[in-house]
């Protein structure tokens, strides 16, 4: 017991010390590789970061282009009819905004409209006249679509207070100055074109007031578009407020920011810094209409106007403010600019379908590039998420800002007049690149080096130990093997000389002494063959020799052994088996006969039957088979393979009850290995039979 608990504690402290040694050098190759394939992360954050700088300033650059020529279009363009060339050239032509239907590069463009001083609502698709619209080649049909089309501008409008309603636009009548008989034409006819169909006019409670005299209502329709840009930033600090097709709040997405310098910067701040840098100035233009499309060209005193066939003509300057883009809460953009003429303002614009706009550029762009399949892209205005793609074909819903998870790559604000759209990159999975995959494989390798080496460390060192718990063992084994038969022979011995013992018992001391004598000799030689064969000092002599003859010299061997025990020896051979040939050591054959033979005699000891069988026959392989077999307890099948292992025993040297050292077995295994034969045990019922086969000696094979 002593002994084992002193094994237990010398492996327990083999564990500790090679536990500290494996971690002294797997933590430091920890953080060398922890800190490579950070820096290979960064590495490929600031690659891809760039690519997202490239992607919005392709984005941009497709966006300003296609603003370029809206930001081009003169004053004219908004009326129905233009002068062509020259004002004494009497040549009219229809604007390029009344095409019908509507033609644009913009993606998602819905129609172009103008409102002007008064409130009015116009559109380039409709002639100043219904009953002009012939004339210019706008059939019914097509103007009943036309028609439409305006209301639904104007409904978009009203909707969002951006207009009057057309209840509010007839009551204003009663307020127009007498006498202005053409003037009041003129607004008739504006009326007709862009409020005749009834309850396309959206109402919300809350609009602009009831009738109310024309400077009033000048103000107010002016001071709507005006009020946009202040919406927009109320609407920043109002989480309350909702617009249609709005997905949340940029700052409630769950972002990470570990990627970012300035981590401690509002996300939603960067689109606020660089409309200055984007600012556009206002331009001066000088146009032509003709009287009849010209906006609030009323008589004045002292005039007078250039004719066309009848078709008074207006020449004037205006001055251009650059556009402004605004989200409508009906889910709209609306692309607008303000005209100054004579003093007077009019606002010219364009509504634009929020997803189309955004999809054909945009996201069409990032959907066509590699950064779409590592990241996904936020399209915001003004903090408010209105779309957003994930990357590398993935599929899911964005139903709130709470389910958009990721690291920040890049966040930037396009320019004017798009400078309240940001886009914004997260990473869901920062590639690492062929270097990530370089240091992995590396790492793997040296972990697995690492555990593999100090498992080996580990074994050995146990089997060292277990090595050493068992030679203290073997050498307690024969020391008690040694000294219980040298006290008896002494003890005998010295009764034998006193003269102590009769006659009778004479005899039966001196077989006692000669068989132990015997059993000293056999255990000396085992020690003596096991320290020659450790060495490689053993000679093998094989030669061949029949099975019959090899049993005829055992056979009064192994009786007398068996004899002296109390056991009965039976020895049988198969004719079939008797007279083939094997390659053997006699010398050495003999030795792990007796050895076997000594095994069996040890461990059945106590059976009923005291039975030793040693037979001889050919196994199914054809081999010749040698086998010995006792009535004992067998051997446990957990024990079969270590049996023959040196020094091993399945009792304790404190507890067990059998002779032995250890080596007898293990010593039969070694020298049936160097005969070229093997050798395995088999349970019986009862007892344990022991198969020696040697493969069959033919001379010709020689």
């Amino acid at each position: 017991m002593k002994r084992s608990t002193v094994a237990v504690s010398e492996v327990n402290r083999l564990r500790l010390w090679l536990l500290l040694f494996f971690l002294a050098l797997a933590l430091p190759a920890l953080v060398l590789v922890w800190q490579a394939y950070s820096e290979l992360k960064w590495e490929a954050f600031h690659r891809h970061r760039v690519q997202a700088e490239e992607l919005v300033s392709r984005v941009d650059k497709r966006y300003l282009q296609l603003m370029k020529t809206e930001e081009l279009r003169p004053f004219t363009d908004f009326s129905f009819l233009n002068v062509l060339g020259d004002a004494n050239s009497n040549f009219l032509q229809r604007s390029v905004l009344a095409t019908y239907p509507v033609r644009s590069e913009i993606p998602g463009l819905i129609g172009y409209f103008q409102i002007d001083a008064e409130g009015i609502f116009s559109t380039p698709l409709l002639p100043a006249q219904q009953s002009e619209a012939l004339t210019y080649g706008v059939t019914e049909g097509e103007y009943r679509q036309r028609l439409e089309l305006s209301a639904r501008i104007q409904t978009i409008l009203s909707s969002n207070r951006l207009v009057p309603e057309v209840r509010e636009i007839t009551e204003q009548r009663q307020y127009s100055e007498p006498g202005d008989a053409a003037a009041d034409s003129v607004r008739r006819e504006r009326r007709v074109a862009s409020g005749s169909v009834n309850g396309y006019a959206g109402s919300r409670s809350g609009a602009a007031g009831l009738a109310a005299p024309p400077a009033k209502t000048e103000v107010q329709s002016q001071a709507a578009f005006d009020l946009l840009e202040k919406s927009t930033v109320i609407s920043q600090k109002s989480k309350e407020q909702k617009r249609s097709g709005i997905l949340g709040r940029v700052e409630d997405l769950k972002l990470d920011l570990k990627f970012q310098s300035g981590a401690g910067e509002k996300m939603a701040a960067e689109p606020e810094l660089s409309p200055a840098v984007n600012e556009k100035h206002a331009r001066k233009e000088r146009s032509q209409l003709p009287m009849s499309a010209a906006p609030l060209l009323r008589d004045r005193p002292g005039e007078s106007y250039p004719q066309l066939s009848g078709v008074p003509v207006r020449t004037f300057e205006s001055e251009l403010d650059p556009y402004r883009l605004s989200l409508l809460d009906s889910g709209e953009f609306v692309l607008f600019r303000t005209v100054w003429r004579g003093g007077k303002r009019y606002i010219q614009g364009m509504l634009i379908a929020q997803q189309p706009f955004l999809q054909e550029v945009a996201l069409a762009m990032f959907r066509e590039g590699a950064l779409s399949e590592m990241s996904d892209l936020l399209v915001a205005y003004n903090g408010d998420v209105l779309s957003v793609v994930n990357g590398a074909g993935r599929r899911s819903y964005f139903s709130g800002s709470g389910n958009f998870h990721g690291s920040l790559l890049y966040q930037k604000a396009l320019s004017a007049p798009l400078n309240g759209v940001s886009l914004i990159f997260s990473i869901t999975s920062l590639p690492s690149g062929a270097g990530g995959s370089v240091i992995l494989w590396t790492s793997a390798v040296l972990l697995l080096v690492l555990c593999g080496g100090f498992l080996l460390i580990y074994r050995l060192g146990v089997g060292q130990i277990e090595l050493v718990r068992q030679q203290q063992d073997f050498v307690a084994a024969v020391s008690h093997e040694l000294k219980t038969p040298l006290t008896s022979i002494r003890m005998y011995g010295e009764m034998l000389l006193e003269g102590w013992v009769s006659e009778e018992k004479r005899q039966t001391y001196y077989r006692y002494i000669a068989s132990e004598g015997e059993r000293l000799s056999r255990l000396i030689g085992n020690v003596l063959q096991l320290a020659r064969m450790n060495r490689n000092e053993q000679r093998i002599d094989l030669q061949p020799r029949s099975v019959s003859e090899l049993l005829e010299e055992l056979g009064p061997c192994i009786t007398s052994q068996a004899e002296h025990a109390g056991f009965t020896l039976g020895l049988d051979c198969h004719p079939e088996a008797a007279d083939l040939l094997i390659l053997v050591d006699s010398d050495c054959l003999t030795q792990v006969v007796i050895n076997l033979v000594d095994n069996a005699i040890k461990f059945s000891s106590r059976a009923k039957e005291k039975l030793i069988e040693v037979r001889c026959m050919l196994d199914p392989e054809g081999r010749v088979q040698l086998s010995v077999r006792d009535r004992g307890p067998g051997v446990a099948r957990d024990q079969a393979k270590k049996i023959f292992r040196m020094f091993y025993r399945s009792e304790s040297e404190l507890t067990r009850e059998t002779v032995g050292t250890g080596i007898g077995l293990a010593l039969v295994h070694q020298l049936v290995l160097a005969m070229n034969a093997r050798v395995n045990v088999i349970n019986r019922n009862p007892g344990a039979e022991f198969q020696i086969s040697f493969p069959v000696y033919e001379a010709d094979t020689i």
